[in-house]
């Protein structure tokens, strides 16, 4: 009995083959996103955990200046490798930039310290060590670098400020996991850069004895440390946390579509079910063969889910890799492969998203009397009830928001609060929207109107769901371009506020008193100021003090938030401190308040303002250089604003006083490279999420189309009369348009405010509990509108199309195919 049940219930594909796209859809999609953004964060953590930095990270020790700008000496290295740490070796770093305004690091390596990690690779060209040290020295990437930049073995690559470099050599990345680096000899960046010293030594294993050895030959400016990667974690949490809301809620755009898919798959096989029914085949029969339909829409979901998955992490990873590495120094290798547990979680997923969305369509299919599943629009009619229940489900959930928006405020708080939110609007979406188009159609006198709307609520029954998919992505979208908008409008304020010198110096602490000199002497400059930094530990983290003057810039250069009415007097005439945003929030403490701070500096400091720093991924602090810290603090790190006069040209300036004290490209920086730099890498920071985004609105907006093209045949009847009555074919095509339309607009009018609560909870809830900061929101209505402009055409065309089709066809034909 089972196989001719099967055969009449599969056999339901063939007449609708649209429907195994729209099923597919939703499902493989959903989890293509996930697996997408789960196999970068996995890939990515796994590269923090075993430090996959360069050469697989074999050197988990740091040898560097204190002042990350200036060098260690050349002849510092020599005694190390006197001493007989053969394990150390010398690294150069290099950040250069092509004519498309693409950010290259080079690293250049001492060949024969490395000559026993430069093995020759599997696959690719290896490194051949007699060709890396001869000129015109080659430019070795690895393989995934080179195939996301297109390049090719044996071009070159042209550099501004700099004269092009190559050729390139690819080198298998199994054999070399460069990340995003692009390693020459150092003689190749001593030609680009001429400077004295290097930027690191990286050493391999050391025991206990050996690096206290290595510290008692430091100078007092060098540092032995680990490595960066291993303290990645902490840093990198909020961004991919981030990644992974913006995947589960990919995933939940296409569940709702995979929902949509068999809820109609069902409603069209109702009249076929209640005739198996009256030939005697029980529910348990007809609950085999579904669950058994089910289970292999969720392998094939699953199969096809993690291979796009796959394709679309490889291409994401690139833009992710280059982002942590500008914004926290992780280097994260670019060849990635399958991994078992992105499919354990993909399958758990797809089995418990599949059982949710298909347990009441299957459950009201089966306990149906068969004689009422024989009507046709039996299970049309109880959808109107069923988004009464949505709407009430919807207020509970609104509720339980509510409710946890009072919980401690932290990540997971914030997320909870989001994912209630916006699932109680798409749950009540068809329900607005049915009564909207009923009393729309109510107020039309003329018949062709009242159809319109009343064919439109009634087409909620097989677009509902879909439409508050589209709702959640459009809502979604908005809400990432407030956030981004508003994160580069503040970012850009502040910066201009933070920048107000022209010229940047970091000089040593013995060129100092030389350079305040030389500076006060020329005639081009207007004004300049020291500014000293120093660290200090706190049960809060890691904290850095910063000193300031009393010159008038110095008090621009702080974007204040809130403070007291002359907090500058107070800074420098008492015991006073000004907060970083994110300092404020970890003491607990605000603008007038007291606040204890570790030694030196001791407690009781009046917090005399709070001002933002989105800069620094430590707490800061300003204090007064002529306050009670003013000797320790001078013996800190020194760094010199300088101002010029109006008119003076900024880069004959920088030459000027690198020529003069011999300083590094690193110690002198201009106010304009600093800000188009700085905005270029937010700008490359939010590509991921934005490439989501789309992703996530291009899945609903075909979600749509789809469930409309598959109810083409359930139509057909209602066209061709509507043809027979006297509507022309461009009047139809308009009014199956138009009424995706309609209900896109009033999608839109819920996901518009939904997306600018959404983007208020990402900035003052998530942001403030990752980063202890947050910032004026700003709105950007020509954004919004293009946004909506380009759904709506796309949703018009989705609805036009399918009957487009059925006008190729006469009326008399389509209704009798109809019949």
């Amino acid at each position: 009995m089972f196989g001719p049940v099967a055969n009449a219930l599969w056999g339901h594909y063939r007449r609708h083959p649209f429907q195994i796209l729209l099923v597919w859809l939703g499902l493989t999609l959903g989890i293509a996103l996930l697996v997408g953004v789960l196999s970068i964060n996995q890939h990515a953590q796994k590269s923090y955990r075993e430090g996959a930095k360069l050469f697989s990270n074999p050197y988990p020790f740091s040898i560097h200046h204190t002042q990350r700008t200036q060098r260690v000496p050349q002849a510092f290295y020599i005694d190390l490798r006197r001493a007989g740490f053969t394990q150390c070796v010398p690294i150069e770093r290099l950040q250069v930039v092509t004519p498309s305004l693409d950010d290259l690091n080079l690293m250049g390596v001492d060949t024969i310290a490395m000559l026993p990690m430069l093995s020759e690779g599997d696959g690719g060209e290896g490194i051949s060590p007699v060709d890396a040290m001869s000129p015109p020295y080659p430019v070795y990437v690895g393989e995934a670098m080179a195939s996301h930049k297109g390049w090719q073995s044996g071009q070159m690559i042209p550099l501004l400020d700099y004269p092009a470099i190559g050729p390139l050599r690819i080198v298998d990345n199994d054999a070399l996991s460069m990340g995003t680096y692009l390693v020459a000899d150092m003689a190749l960046l001593r030609a680009l850069s001429p400077h004295a010293g290097i930027s690191e030594v990286l050493c391999g294993a050391l025991s206990q004895a050996e690096r206290e050895q290595i510290r008692q030959l430091l100078p007092p400016a060098l540092t032995l440390a680990k490595t960066q990667t291993t303290q990645l974690g902490p840093l990198t949490n909020a961004f991919h946390l981030n990644l992974l809301a913006m995947g589960l809620l990919a995933f939940v755009v296409g569940l709702f579509i995979f929902y949509q898919a068999i809820s109609l798959s069902m409603t069209q096989r109702q009249p076929l079910v209640g005739g198996l029914r009256q030939l005697g085949v029980d529910g348990r029969q007809l609950s085999l063969v579904m669950a058994i339909e089910l289970v292999g829409w969720v392998i094939l979901g699953v199969i096809s889910g993690n291979v796009l998955g796959l394709l679309l992490a490889k291409q994401l990873l690139p833009a992710v890799a280059t982002t942590l590495s500008d914004l926290y120094g992780a280097e994260v290798d670019l060849i990635m492969h399958w991994q078992w547990q992105w499919g354990l979680y993909s399958v758990l997923l797809a089995l418990l998203g599949a059982a949710m969305a298909s347990a009441w369509p299957l459950i009201r299919l089966i306990k149906t009397p068969s004689g009422r599943l024989s009507q046709r629009m039996t299970l049309l009619r109880g959808t109107r009830r069923e988004f009464s229940v949505q709407a009430v489900l919807a207020l509970l959930l609104a509720v339980a928001a509510w409710g946890v928006s009072y919980w401690p405020s932290s990540q997971w708080q914030g997320f909870t609060l989001i994912a209630l939110t916006m699932l109680s609007a798409a749950l009540v979406l068809p329900y607005l929207c049915g009564g909207l188009f009923h009393l729309l159609a109510q107020w039309h006198q003329g018949a062709r109107w009242r159809w319109f709307f009343t064919d439109a609520a009634a087409s909620l029954s097989y677009r509902g769901v879909a439409a508050m998919a589209f709702m959640l992505a459009v809502s979604a979208h908005i809400g990432m371009e407030t956030m981004v908008g508003s994160f580069r409008a503040s970012t850009e304020t502040w910066l201009q506020q933070r920048l107000a010198a022209d010229i940047y110096v970091r000089p040593s602490n013995e060129l100092l008193p030389r350079m305040e000199s030389w500076l006060v002497k020329q005639d081009n400059v207007s004004q300049f100021w020291t500014t000293y930094r120093r660290e200090l530990d706190a049960p809060q983290g890691r904290l850095e003090v910063l000193s300031v003057g009393n010159r008038p810039l110095e008090k621009q250069a702080l974007a204040i938030k809130n403070a007291q009415p002359d907090y500058w007097s107070q800074l420098h005439q008492q015991r006073a401190v000004l907060l970083s945003e994110s300092l404020a929030a970890k003491f607990g403490v605000e603008a007038g308040e007291m606040v204890n701070l570790p030694a030196p500096m001791g407690e009781r400091w009046q917090v005399a303002g709070v001002y933002y720093d989105y800069g620094n991924p430590y707490g800061q602090l300003v204090v007064s250089a002529r306050g009670d810290v003013g000797g320790w603090l001078t013996a800190g790190r020194p760094s010199m604003a300088v101002v010029l006069d109006q008119g003076v040209e900024s880069d004959l300036f920088i030459a000027q006083i690198r020529r003069t004290f011999s300083l590094s490209n690193g110690q002198v920086q201009n106010q304009a490279d600093i800000m188009q730099y700085a905005m270029r890498i937010f700008d490359r920071t939010f590509t991921v999420t934005e490439s989501l985004c789309v992703l996530m609105l291009i899945v609903a907006i075909s979600g749509l189309f789809f469930s409309t093209l598959a109810t083409e045949l359930s139509r057909q009847r209602q066209y061709s009369l509507l043809r027979c009555l006297g509507l022309s074919g461009r009047e139809l095509i308009a009014l199956g348009g138009g009424q995706l339309v309609i209900l896109g607009v009033a999608s839109a009018v819920i996901a518009i405010p939904l997306g600018l609560l959404l983007a208020g909870m990402l900035i003052h809830v998530v942001l403030k509990a990752s980063f202890g900061w947050t910032m004026t929101m700003s709105f950007f209505p020509l954004t919004y509108a293009t946004t909506i402009g380009l759904s709506m055409l796309a949703l018009m065309v989705a609805g036009a199309w399918p009957v487009y089709r059925m006008m190729k066809r006469t009326a008399a034909v389509s209704l009798r195919d109809a019949q």
